[in-house]
């Protein structure tokens, strides 16, 4: 099982969306395909149609020891099955503080490594503890980003977390690329600053996936109805820049297995 994090400690630059059509998009290629939501938010979880009020266990119990993961798999209507963190992984950084911490995650993931191709990891808007988890237990990462200067400005933060992973927990981690996200070409900011984010990520030793994701009204419209990009508006601009993405993505995991 490949397992790829979605990361980036700035909001609002369609992580979650990025992860559910990750995760969809692979599905309909016919792979198992399950996901983690990481987020205490449950953006990812609600998007995908999960029932997260009403969950007698989440992620936050396996990783206190009092649940198995295998047990809390929900199969969902998009194509992929889901694991939520739920709400109480708000105080993760506070409630777990034992040696090892950081490999919570993948410990948990191995009981069911032989059951599934990929597991996608959305993560928060932070480098906290579920962040680090993620990131130990991924084989890549994946960081979409908008074209502003507070993106670029964060990434060298997530850098050097991610160089921290590599030290310390997982010395394998490689950044698959940047994403950008929300994109407007109309606008001369994009324009300025999509050199900058290639020479970033020419530093980072990784690439910038050649389609940016244009903004779509279809992308909200998809989450109201609980649906995937790929079914629910397959013409839509975000959607063919989601599948060229994921077609780009499967090509780079097959170059690295050669």
């Amino acid at each position: 099982m490949k397992t790829i994090t979605l990361s980036n400690q700035k909001g609002g630059v369609a992580k979650t969306t990025t992860t559910g059509a990750l995760a969809s998009g692979l599905s309909k290629k016919g792979y198992k395909v399950i996901a983690v939501d990481l987020d205490p938010q449950c953006n990812l979880s609600l998007a995908s149609g999960a029932d997260i009020l009403n969950m007698d266990q989440t992620l936050y119990d396996v990783f206190k020891g009092t649940a198995e993961l295998s047990d809390l798999i929900q199969n969902t209507e998009l194509g992929y099955d889901l694991i939520t963190g739920g709400l109480t992984l708000a105080g993760a950084d506070m409630d777990f503080t034992q040696t090892g911490r950081e490999f919570m995650l993948r410990e948990a993931l191995d009981d069911i490594r032989a059951d599934y191709d990929f597991c996608i990891c959305d993560c928060p808007p932070t480098l906290g503890i579920l962040t680090v988890n993620a990131l130990t237990a991924s084989d890549s990462v994946i960081i979409p980003l908008t074209a502003d200067l507070f993106s670029l400005q964060g990434l060298s933060q997530l850098n050097l977390l991610i160089q921290r992973v590599r030290k310390y927990s997982n010395k394998g981690l490689k950044i698959a690329g940047l994403l950008i996200t929300r994109h407007d070409e109309r606008t001369n900011v994009s324009k300025a600053l999509m050199d900058q984010i290639t020479q970033t990520a020419d530093k980072l030793g990784t690439k910038v996936f050649s389609q940016p994701i244009r903004n779509s009204v279809a992308v909200r419209e998809s989450q109201v109805m609980r649906s995937d990009l790929f079914s629910e508006a397959p013409k839509a601009n975000a959607t063919i820049d989601y599948q060229t993405f994921i077609d780009e993505f499967m090509k780079g995991e097959s170059e690295d297995g050669k």
